[in-house]
């Protein structure tokens, strides 16, 4: 990790874009599935997204459609990590890919990608 935030910073960070992708992952798996669809992962993504959809339902307008409720949802999870954590903590707002989770995604697969000898 490059940038020398306290564990507590990466550890929310970590939480709050899980979350996150969590949201945008229903959004995406909703595309070829029905919310009550019997497929596994499709459970998984409503039974842990539906508290949080919830949560939220009285600050979501009632245009959105259903399907893109949690994508509307997962905005917010990005307007925190985004505006709210660095200004609460201290620091400028950094950027995409700063992240500290996406950050480590990002790296790890440009490593994999610059270990492969074509």
């Amino acid at each position: 990790m490059s940038a020398n935030f306290h564990p507590l910073i990466y550890i929310i960070d970590y939480i709050l874009g899980v979350i996150m992708w969590t949201l945008i992952g229903r959004v995406a798996m909703n595309i070829f599935q029905k919310e009550d669809s019997q497929f596994f992962f499709m459970k998984v993504f409503v039974k842990f997204t539906n508290p949080l959809i919830l949560i939220f339902k009285p600050l979501t307008p009632p245009f959105i459609i259903k399907p893109l409720v949690p994508l509307y949802v997962a905005w917010f999870f990005f307007m925190i990590r985004f505006y709210l954590m660095p200004w609460v903590l201290g620091y400028s707002v950094m950027g995409m890919l700063s992240f500290p989770l996406e950050s480590e995604i990002s790296r790890q697969i440009y490593q994999f990608f610059n270990s492969i000898k074509f």
